[in-house]
């Protein structure tokens, strides 16, 4: 057995999390990041939820999404494939949004955030143009929330980078990002 498999098995996985404020294509990079790398990829558990809501989300709505994502993380992580699973956003962003809009957080979302470990952050670019879309509220907050996502990342000392640039080139830069990752870890 080599000394690089000692170290890191071949079992373990390594879970890479696009996040960013609304409309920077998360979900798209995520399933596009699967299939290039032949895994799965957790969707955002917030978007389906929300999309039932008849009215604005309340706190314990934001806590049953916080509980969702890490379910439906847990639910997926068998499935993943080649040592990689891809995660469309993490439940911080249940921080982010409760931060903004009730004033705090819940403590469970606090006390787990610092627990949970993401292996590389790709913090998706506020560069492309927003699509609307019923769930996104902010439009003209995304330079706050861009400042928000730093903060955050950093606060955890997360191992994070920002991924410009449009279309191909976007996807090329993530890529690139994490086949560095992988080949250094």
């Amino acid at each position: 057995m080599l000394k690089s498999e000692i170290e890191h098995p071949k079992s373990e996985i390594k879970k890479i999390a696009v996040v960013g404020p609304e409309s920077t294509g998360k979900s798209t990079m995520s399933a596009w990041l699967a299939d290039h790398y032949d895994t799965i990829w957790v969707p955002e558990y917030a978007r389906g939820y929300c999309e039932k809501l008849t009215l604005p989300p309340t706190w314990q709505d934001e806590i049953n999404m916080y509980k969702g994502q890490l379910a439906l993380e847990q639910e997926m992580t068998p499935q993943a494939r080649n040592g990689l699973l891809l995660c469309d956003t993490t439940f911080i962003t249940v921080k982010i949004w409760s931060d903004h809009i009730f004033g705090s957080s819940p403590t469970e979302v606090t006390d787990a955030l610092l627990k949970h470990h993401y292996d590389l952050y790709l913090l998706l670019d506020i560069d492309m143009p927003w699509q609307d879309d019923p769930l996104r509220d902010f439009p003209t907050l995304r330079e706050h929330f861009m400042e928000v996502w730093h903060r955050e990342l950093k606060a955890l000392n997360a191992n994070y980078v920002v991924i410009s640039g449009t279309g191909q080139e976007r996807y090329d830069s993530a890529v690139r990002i994490i086949d560095a990752h992988l080949s250094a870890n």
